[in-house]
């Protein structure tokens, strides 16, 4: 038995096919009017008479054939139209009782395992409400969670709803937003088979009183076998002043969830909320940290940390400002493959506005993950900005937060780089210091060392720099890593020294450039790393110039058996100028040393 399948839209352009058809007819029978119709008149011979007669019946006959050939067409292009329609109102006819059929079905499997376990085995989970806010679970078999339910009004905190799980395939349920200083939801966790986590809700945004925290941004959900873990949600705002009193702390971030067992991403961690609060007293609350980032099962990569939230502004006589957050760290890269997440950043610290106290450091940087057995490790995150200090009586800004350890490799893979420190705050007399750059992460067996993270220039340019971070080590094969380069400043910082290279091939890694003295000394340039059995010492940094004295050279790294000596660094212009550092020695059984700088 054979069946025909119709569409709408065919039966449609069959239609505008047959039109065309009898717009061509039409045309060919003006073309055909003149001839047929005109024949000349016939001569007196009877030959003539004889082919008269015969072209005018043949003229009359293609006049008559033509007639019907319009009329046909006519009717053939009306019953197609009519077709078409009665299809169309057939297919209308026909959906209302389908659905009843297919919800009827749907309604009979679920219905036993909505009685027995209070879900249905194939379908997505309800929404939330205000009467119920967490989102529904959804089918055993197939089906999203419901999402968590958010809140818009109310005279007191509300937290959001929680997103609902899936079954065994599908997504979960986001979670929703808190209300009123309320917390996010958590995210609902993703299919056991398959599927990703739900997002966490955002923490509400603190009430209209003077002692109401932000809310905490909700945890994502967790995969299963195969799916990305989901995001954190970000932490609520603070928005009212103080005056005078400790006041209220922004939200921190949420976690993010974990990616699946097998296959999937970590969720990244949320960021904390913005910390509003002015004329706040001593004890001035600190910035919330941003939320972690989600690890990874056995293949993929780490979540990203999120940001630190921003420490409060004080104005009492003896208040001080709140220290930033601190940015979280990044999640774990997969156990087999992946890279770790990267850490997020510090956050600023608070200012200061009168008085005598102290205003905030900068939050910070989140360490990087670590990677798999085969990956790298995650960057660390930078610090945060030191408060500024507006005051009379103590006019020195604030220090810049430190940068976030690069996260380190396991197997086949290099280690992260440290993260920047953070920049010094402002001061009316001084800048703040600058915050240290981060260490760079370790290396694997087989890798690169992650380079050192560069120290914070001093706030205003007049504060010192922050101290260069040290470059990482390689571990068997690998280079090592650059130091990071020194902050400048009125003073300037120390860069740091690069990392030895592998134990059995491998470069030694530069050394970082000392920062520039705006109004003191540079700082020294960072000495090369060591090379292994088989590579060349790392080049010694440059000295920073200063008004002062200049930074010295930093000395080369020195090769092992078979090698070059590392280069040393010049000297640094000021007054004194700086000596160059020296050259590394050569490799014992082949290699020259390096260059004096």
């Amino acid at each position: 038995m054979s069946f025909v399948s119709v569409t709408q839209e065919a039966l449609a352009a069959a239609a505008s096919d047959v039109g065309v058809i009898g717009s061509s007819l039409q045309a060919a029978n003006v073309v055909a009017a003149a001839p047929t119709a005109g024949v000349l008149a016939a001569g007196a011979d009877e030959v003539s008479v004889a082919m008269a007669a015969l072209f005018s019946g043949h003229g009359q006959a293609y006049q008559a054939l033509s007639a019907q050939a319009n009329a046909f067409h006519a009717q053939f292009l009306q019953a197609l139209t009519n077709a078409g329609g009665a299809y169309a109102a057939a297919e209308v006819a026909n959906v209302s009782p389908l659905q009843g059929v297919e919800q009827g079905v749907l309604g009979a499997v679920n219905a036993p395992t909505q009685a027995l376990l209070g879900r249905p085995l194939i379908g997505d989970g309800t929404a939330g409400t205000a009467a119920s806010p967490n989102g529904g679970a959804g089918g055993l078999l197939y089906g999203n969670g419901g999402a968590g339910y958010s809140y818009t009004s109310g005279a007191t905190a509300e937290a959001g709803g929680n997103g609902g799980a899936a079954g065994l395939i599908g997504n979960g349920g986001a979670g929703g937003s808190g209300w009123a200083g309320g917390a996010g939801g958590a995210g609902g966790n993703g299919g056991w088979l398959y599927g990703n986590g739900g997002a966490g809700g955002q923490g509400g945004a603190a009430a209209g009183t003077y002692y109401t925290a932000g809310g905490v941004g909700g945890a994502g959900g967790n995969a299963g076998l195969w799916g990305d873990g989901g995001a954190g949600g970000n932490g609520g705002d603070t928005w009212r002043p103080g005056f005078f009193t400790v006041g209220s702390v922004e939200g921190a971030g949420g976690n993010g969830g974990h990616g699946g067992l097998l296959f999937g991403n970590g969720g990244g961690g949320g960021d904390a909320g913005l910390n509003n609060q002015i004329f706040g007293a001593k004890g001035t609350p600190n910035g919330a940290a941003g939320g972690y980032g989600g690890n990874a099962g056995l293949w993929g990569n780490g979540g990203a940390g999120g940001h630190g939230g921003f420490g409060g502004t004080a104005t009492a006589p003896v208040g001080d400002g709140g220290v930033g957050g601190n940015g979280g760290a990044g999640g774990n890269g997969g156990l087999f493959y992946g890279d770790g997440g990267a850490g997020g950043a510090g956050g600023t610290g608070g200012g200061l506005l009168q008085g005598s106290g102290i205003p905030g450091v900068g939050g910070n940087g989140g360490a990087g993950g670590t990677s798999g057995l085969i990956g790298s490790g995650g960057a660390g995150g930078a610090g945060g900005t030191g408060g500024a200090n507006h005051a009379s009586t103590n006019s020195i800004g604030g220090v810049g937060g430190a940068g976030g350890t690069g996260g380190a490799a396991r197997l086949f893979g290099s280690g992260g780089s440290g993260g920047t420190g953070g920049v010094g705050g402002i001061g009316n007399t001084i800048g703040g210091t600058g915050g240290v750059g981060g260490g760079g992460g370790a290396a694997g067996l087989i890798g690169d060392g992650g380079a050192g993270g560069a120290g914070g220039n001093g706030g205003d340019g007049t504060g010192a720099g922050g101290l260069g971070g040290n470059g990482a080590s390689a571990d068997w094969i690998g280079n090592g890593g650059s130091g990071g380069a020194g902050g400048s400043g009125g003073l300037g910082a120390h860069a740091g020294a690069g990392g030895n290279g592998g134990s059995l091939y491998g470069n030694g890694g530069s050394g970082g450039v000392g920062g520039t003295g705006a109004s003191g000394a540079g700082g020294n340039g960072g000495g090369g790393g060591a090379a292994g059995l088989i590579g060349d010492g790392g080049a010694g940094g440059d000295g920073g110039d200063g008004s002062g004295a200049g930074g010295l050279g930093g000395d080369g790294g020195n090769a092992d058996w078979m090698g070059n000596g590392g280069a040393g660094g010049s000297g640094g212009a000021g007054v004194p100028p700086a000596t160059g550092g020296f050259g590394g020695r050569g490799g014992r059984l082949f290699g020259s040393p390096g260059a004096q700088g």
